[in-house]
Order: C-alpha cells, then sequence, then structure tokens
C-alpha cells in the first residue's frame, strides 16, 4: 500500500449526511471541526450519504485546512442522479434525513467510476482524494464489481488520480475477494473486526497479509451493541436486536474490561489496532463531545494482560 499515513483514529462522515437525524450546517461543523482539534487526519465519506451531503459539507470544511494535512477518501459505486419521484419525500429508505430529490443508480463501469469520481470531486470543492473505495459491490452485483470496477479503479490510480484503491464493505465475501484480486491496497472492514464479530480473521486476513492489503476498521461498536459498559437486550447489533447468544458473549468480555478498569467501548475501538494490518480504526459522531470521547477513548491505556485473557477464553482472535 502507498505509504500513506491515516491514523489511529479516522472520522466516517455519514452523520454529517444526516444518517438519522438532521445537523444544522453549523452542527456539522462544530462536530468536524472537533474530529480536526482531537488529531483526526482522516476523513471518509461518500456520495450515498445523505445523498451527497456529506461529501458537500466535508469538502467545504477540509477547504479551510493545508491540503497536505489530511487524507481523503469517498467511494464510487452507486451515481447520484435527479429523482423526480422522489419529490417531497426524506430518503427515509436509507436513514438519512434529506430530501428523495436524487437516487442512487449502480455502476461499476470505467465510465460511471470515473464520472462518480469527477462528481465527488465537484461536490467536495477539492482537486483531489487520496482513497477511492468501492462500496458495498455485493449489494448489487459483487462479480462485477470485482471484474469491472476494481480494474475501474486501478486505471484510476494507475493515471495518479488517486493513491490509494480499495473495497468498503460489511461482507466477508466481498472483503475476500477483493483481497485476492491482486488489485487493492486497502479494505475498509465495516463490522467485521470488532470484539464480538471477527468474521475475517480465518480468511480475509490471511488474504490481506499475503497480498499486502492494509485494513481501516469501521462500525467497530457493531451499532450499538459495544458501545455501552452494560450491553443490554435493548442493544442492537448490526441495526437489529442483538441475539441472546452473542449478548451473552458480549457480556462476559465486558465483565473481563472491568476487571482491568478498561471500559467496554475502550476496547471495543482499540481491539481492531492488534492486528498488524489494521491502518486505522474509524468512527462517527453527529456531536462535538462524542466525537472527543472517542478520541480519549482510542487514547486510554489497555493492558496487554486484558488481550491475552480475551484471547485465552477464546472471546477474541488475536
Amino acid at each position: 500500500m502507498s505509504e500513506l499515513t491515516l491514523g489511529r483514529m479516522g472520522y466516517g462522515a455519514a452523520n454529517v449526511g444526516n444518517l438519522y437525524r438532521a445537523l444544522t450546517d453549523d452542527e456539522a461543523w462544530r462536530t468536524l471541526e472537533a474530529a480536526w482539534d482531537s488529531g483526526v487526519r482522516y476523513f471518509d465519506t461518500a456520495p450515498h450519504y445523505g445523498l451527497g451531503l456529506s461529501e458537500r459539507r466535508l469538502g467545504a470544511f477540509l477547504a479551510t485546512k493545508p491540503r497536505d494535512e489530511f487524507v481523503l477518501s469517498t467511494k464510487v459505486g452507486r451515481l447520484l442522479r435527479p429523482n423526480p419521484a422522489g419529490a417531497g419525500r426524506q430518503d427515509d429508505a436509507n436513514n438519512f434525513a434529506v430530501p428523495a430529490d436524487l437516487e442512487r443508480v449502480w455502476d461499476f463501469t470505467a465510465d460511471g467510476v470515473r464520472s462518480s469520481l469527477d462528481e465527488s470531486l465537484v461536490r467536495l470543492g477539492l482537486d483531489s482524494v487520496d482513497v477511492l473505495y468501492l462500496h458495498d459491490p455485493e449489494r448489487h452485483d459483487l462479480q462485477r464489481g470485482i471484474g469491472e470496477g476494481l480494474p475501474a479503479l486501478a486505471a484510476v490510480r494507475d493515471e495518479g488520480l488517486v493513491s490509494v484503491i480499495g473495497v468498503g464493505s460489511m461482507d466477508t465475501e466481498a472483503l475476500l475477494a477483493a483481497a485476492r484480486s491482486g488489485v487493492v491496497d486497502l479494505l475498509m472492514v465495516a463490522g467485521r473486526l470488532t470484539l464480538v464479530d471477527q468474521s475475517v480473521a480465518d480468511r480475509v486476513l490471511p488474504a490481506c497479509r499475503a497480498h499486502q492489503v492494509g485494513i481501516v476498521a469501521a462500525a467497530v461498536f457493531n451499532s450499538g451493541l459495544l458501545a455501552t459498559d452494560t450491553p443490554s437486550a435493548g442493544s442492537r447489533y448490526d441495526y437489529r436486536q442483538v441475539p441472546g447468544e452473542l449478548l451473552a458473549r458480549t457480556r462476559r468480555i465486558a465483565e473481563i474490561c472491568a476487571q482491568y478498569d478498561v471500559p467496554l467501548p475502550v476496547a471495543a475501538l482499540q481491539y481492531p489496532l492488534q492486528q498488524p494490518q489494521v491502518r486505522s480504526v474509524v468512527v462517527g459522531g453527529a456531536r462535538p463531545e462524542q466525537v472527543r470521547q472517542n478520541a480519549a477513548r482510542l487514547a486510554a491505556d489497555v493492558p496487554a494482560e486484558l488481550w491475552k485473557r480475551l484471547d485465552d477464553e477464546g472471546l477474541v482472535e488475536l
């Protein structure tokens, strides 16, 4: 992988695209400012996030910063096109509190990838991004995504338009196919390298090592299950109610963390970094205090004995 320095913590900008709830421009700006002031220099966005709103807000903020001081990633695979049928409606089906005046159109072709990048740069108001991911190819056509989309990304990289390419997904088969392709530099692994879900451990991590592919870990709280010290039956896991067996396992992890005076969210944020392939942990946040809290969690001391204990009990893989 190109020697981009991402930093231990990155900011995932879905929230400033009005994920789940609307933010004002001022609220979004203050959240991004809190990330910058906390030392974050890697920012990730996508056209999908708020039908371009995330890119516009993030780009306006980053335009006030020296370009050589931050790393920026966005994604391709979904083009934004006019949606007359969406007039007067919100983008509720995708959980973004924005008008549905645009629609997402899947396109993995070379022309589609280039158009997506060009349109993202216009929304961002910037001349370049550093990292370009193919976004959720399994949700449309994984075979075409790998066979058509990745070569298109590689061509963009070879022309020097971006430094690093990859795939962002929560699907292990998509991540495995990308790692084995010999094309990508980086995987954004969403929710599959966490304290309670290490689905990528058996096949994806070895493939990343074999092909020198780096990893960015995202969704490390698994939709909220790992975001508090006391997981409950009402906790969410992958946007659904947590299964009973998984809840019991999570509670046991929380008990062991407490024995070492480590809050569960601290362990959740730092666990992925125990894997040498992981370059950064990307977390979101809709309020400045959330961002500052996560930065403090990632900087907290965690004894090596905790990881060994969890590994010895078969609760995590190291």
